[in-house]
């Protein structure tokens, strides 16, 4: 007999099986964790995969703000596009007027 088999028929766990391989047992459906009586009295409060509501907030406010800062580049990217000038820029109350572009008449060819 070999020796690992021999520490194993120690340990209660020698195989019945004929190549010496126990299967994977299955875990059991109603499986909760253990919980001491003498230990204090705890409870798991709602969370979405391990994000809890403080979490959950603290990461909104973090892709709201990379979403703002993405959102002011995007428009400043853009700024050359004369349909972006006209539809958005212009009519922000600070600096809109620098998007206003007016040809003076001696220089409009018609």
């Amino acid at each position: 007999m070999q020796r690992t088999l021999i520490k194993r028929a120690q340990y209660g766990l020698e195989s019945t099986l004929p190549t010496g391989v126990q299967p994977w047992k299955q875990r059991v459906k109603d499986y909760k964790s253990f919980k001491s009586q003498y230990g204090p009295d705890y409870k798991i409060g709602p969370h979405v995969s391990g994000i809890d509501m403080s979490k959950g907030a603290t990461m909104a406010y973090l892709a709201a703000g990379f979403g703002g800062v993405a959102g002011i580049f995007a428009l400043f990217f853009f700024d050359g596009v004369p349909r972006v000038q006209r539809d958005i820029l212009q009519k922000l109350p600070i600096i809109g007027s620098f998007y206003v572009h007016e040809v003076p008449p001696e220089d409009n060819p018609f």
